[in-house]
């Protein structure tokens, strides 16, 4: 079996040193044997980071923001056997090699919004198996026609939901793998910042920072 992390860095939404710091936790935290890739479109990386980093230009530079994470889907990536996807904004407090064997023989597999009431997955961590025409199913339609797709979804999780969920071969992760670092459940409730607490719910292995605060205007010591 073939397996491959992946993230992506585009722009300067977030440092290159936030794709050194998923490296290393990567690393500290899965005894799975893998590639690990970042997809971007900045020309000094390889100069920039450290480690066995596969660093790989993006197919296409006429793409904008998150709808970048599209291009891992893009037929002349070199991405193959199974691939576990997150966003640079994570961090991985556990062993996280159960991303990357849950349900091997399916095609795709999300991770839950945190908001229940949306219904659809949120794309800061996915997995996905190169043996299936992902390519037909969320590539090539999304191109075909990319100025009615950007009126029509607000973003690339958005986009995914809809051409998969509930689409024989999916499936989502646990929900107790993940937690928010604002909410702690997915109970859709929304929370003002001076009652959020930002403390470890005590079982996830991977905390998302979706919005802001970003990890590293975190000052919690378990983020830290």
């Amino acid at each position: 079996m073939i397996y491959n992390f992946a993230c992506v860095c585009y722009g300067t939404k977030y440092p290159v040193e936030y794709v050194q710091k998923l490296y290393n936790m990567v690393q500290r935290n899965t005894t799975i044997e893998h590639k690990f890739y970042v997809f971007t479109d900045h020309v000094k990386m390889h100069k920039m980071v450290e480690g066995d980093i596969h660093i790989h230009k993006f197919p296409r530079d006429d793409i904008d923001g998150w709808w970048n994470k599209l291009q891992l889907f893009h037929p002349d990536t070199p991405l193959e056997g199974t691939t576990l996807y997150m966003d640079l904004d994570v961090v991985i407090t556990e062993n996280i090699d159960c991303f990357f064997t849950y349900k091997p023989d399916m095609m795709f597999v999300g991770m839950n919004d945190f908001n229940p009431t949306t219904q659809a997955w949120n794309s800061s961590i996915f997995k996905f198996n190169k043996e299936f025409n992902l390519s037909g199913e969320l590539w090539y339609p999304w191109m075909s026609d990319r100025t009615m797709m950007l009126r029509r979804f607000p973003g690339d999780q958005n986009y995914i939901s809809d051409k998969l969920k509930n689409k024989p071969g999916c499936d989502s992760y646990p929900d107790s793998w993940t937690q928010s670092y604002k909410w702690h459940d997915r109970k859709g409730e929304r929370y003002s910042r001076q009652n959020m607490t930002f403390e470890h719910n005590g079982e996830s292995l991977v905390t998302v920072f979706h919005g802001q605060p970003n990890p590293h205007e975190s000052d919690q010591e378990w983020v830290k």
